[in-house]
């Protein structure tokens, strides 16, 4: 009995001293990080890393000199020019058809100007920005060529640059035809030439330039698809650079950039009756 009665009051005071306890402050939850503004890794590199063609002309190309001409390169360092204050900081990469997707996913440019046309199928893969420039595919032959039609290239070879519009066109649409695939648009040109492709189909800006300059090639009248909107790509999920792009190009249209670059690079190289506005998208409206 004295065991139980010298228990019963140091259990008491256990347990007011539990009951006394001060309970310690939960721990505030680690506040997640700040996102990264794009924009402001762009200026902290102080350097815009743009992915462009060099063997399209007159959209990228390298010149005698060495220097990266042309279209699409222009805009680029026009873009370098409002972003960084300086059109020299801007650093071209070299991009073929079908490495354009795979640099901006790999982060190797924060952007691509080599004439890309908007398909349902890249737009699943990168960020297009509003268009600059509209497009058809068509196809080259030589002058003295049997070929008429899109038809007649059922049973004969047609060369294409791989990753371009006509190669995923081509493939999907006429599964059957032979193609004949090279990775740069020179090379295309160079196997038509030699006569190893009945035609060779590619973006028809490309073609009419390139029969100008090369006399003895004519551009079949009927389109492979629709005309289609080209316009810069990002990185898929770079909303920041693309929204930044789309008000560069509107500002940009304001003043009439993109004519100004067609009548430099684009305007000799087709008809005299070419009406810019079938060519450029001037402020980035696309009217399809």
């Amino acid at each position: 009995m004295k065991t139980a009665k010298l228990l019963l009051p140091l259990l008491g005071l256990a347990l007011l001293a539990g009951c006394n306890k001060t309970e310690e402050p939960a721990k505030p939850a680690a506040a997640a990080p700040a996102a990264v503004s794009y924009i402001d890794k762009i200026k902290a590199r102080d350097k815009l890393i743009v992915g462009v063609f060099t063997d399209k002309p007159p959209f990228g190309f390298v010149d005698e000199a060495g220097r990266y001409v042309g279209f699409d390169t222009d805009i680029g360092r026009q873009f370098a020019k409002d972003l960084l204050g300086d059109e020299n900081k801007v650093e071209f990469v070299a991009v073929e058809p079908a490495s354009r997707i795979p640099f901006l996913q790999s982060d190797k440019v924060d952007l691509i100007l080599a004439n890309m046309t908007v398909t349902p199928e890249r737009k699943e893969a990168v960020e297009f920005t509003n268009p600059n420039l509209k497009v058809a595919v068509q196809a080259l032959v030589p002058n003295d060529s049997v070929v008429k039609s899109l038809d007649d290239l059922a049973t004969r070879t047609t060369i294409v640059t791989t990753g371009t519009t006509a190669d995923i066109w081509l493939t999907k649409n006429h599964p059957d035809w032979k193609l004949l695939k090279f990775e740069k648009n020179s090379e295309s040109l160079q196997a038509l030439s030699a006569g190893r492709g009945d035609a060779y189909a590619q973006d028809n800006l490309v073609l009419f330039s390139w029969a100008k300059q090369n006399p003895g090639y004519r551009v079949l009248e009927e389109k492979l698809g629709d005309e289609a909107p080209i316009a810069p790509a990002v990185k898929k999920g770079n909303i920041e650079l693309r929204d930044w792009v789309n008000a560069e190009l509107a500002k940009l249209g304001e003043e009439k950039f993109l004519l100004k670059l067609y009548d430099q690079y684009v305007r000799k190289e087709l008809s005299d009756d070419t009406k810019p506005e079938s060519v450029i998208v001037e402020g980035g409206k696309w009217q399809g």
